[in-house]
């Protein structure tokens, strides 16, 4: 069940619910929310650093979907008024790459927690390009003490 009751896409609020700053911030909007599942979006912009030749590229892909992870977390620490930890990748399996986006296009990435303990999270993402899925993984992140 969605605890979200709108989506939110006022950027002081994402930045609020992540730890990057500019240029490196790869989510815009958290679609939805519940205890084990995350679904964020992104419009790809031309001004991207990760966009090569009018293309968003791998690296660009996997880190928007490691912040996905971070606004999973941070949601859970913005609603207990806290600050959003900082944390980094500890490990990326399984990661097909279908297609890369270009310019102007909009990602949505859902995020399914596998298993959580210790600021450690093991989830199972997918990137969908208009309701088509381009990206898989499976990633681990692991919060900063």
């Amino acid at each position: 069940m969605n605890l979200l009751k709108e989506p939110i896409t006022d950027q002081n609020i994402i930045l609020k619910l992540i730890p990057q700053r500019a240029p490196i911030i790869m989510v815009e909007a958290l679609l939805y929310f519940d205890d084990s599942k995350v679904i964020s979006g992104l419009t790809v912009t031309s001004d991207n650093m990760f966009v090569q030749n009018g293309f968003f590229t791998e690296p660009g892909l996997i880190e928007h979907m490691a912040q996905t992870v971070a606004l999973y977390t941070g949601y859970h620490f913005y609603i207990k008024n806290t600050p959003a930890p900082e944390g980094y990748i500890g490990a990326i399996k399984g990661v097909t790459i279908e297609k890369l986006p270009k310019v102007n296009m909009q990602l949505e990435t859902e995020v399914e927690i596998l298993h959580e303990i210790m600021g450690v999270t093991l989830v199972k993402g997918t990137t969908k390009l208009n309701g088509e899925v381009i990206v898989t993984a499976q990633m681990k992140t692991v919060l900063k003490n």
